[in-house]
């Protein structure tokens, strides 16, 4: 399982919309396996870039308020938030090297 941390609906105001860093939130669902071929690609990032982005899971199943507030219609989707905006959004698996790129301006 993932070393990134999970956030909930209760969580999810103090751990990203408040939080000084950047944070990017993976949306994912137990059954969705998608889902479960990028975590250990996120966890690579997370640990290969922590100076720069942090990455947290929230699992839309158990958390729906926040995956309906961000119109989370699809998994894996990702967002970066910045400030507590939402500054991108990444739908769907992709290998690391796609996924860096996506992240470029927030991993350099």
């Amino acid at each position: 399982m993932s070393n990134a941390k999970a956030v909930t609906d209760s969580s999810f105001d103090a751990d990203v919309i408040n939080s000084e860093d950047t944070i990017m939130v993976d949306f994912w669902a137990e059954w969705c396996g998608p889902c479960r071929a990028v975590s250990p690609i996120l966890d690579q990032i997370a640990e290969e870039h922590s100076d720069k982005i942090k990455i947290v899971k929230l699992n839309v199943d158990d958390n729906p308020q926040i995956a309906a507030k961000y119109q989370i219609t699809s998994i894996p989707a990702m967002k970066v938030f910045r400030g507590g905006e939402v500054v991108k959004t990444i739908i769907g698996a992709k290998p690391k090297a796609a996924l860096e790129h996506d992240l470029a301006d927030y991993l350099a």
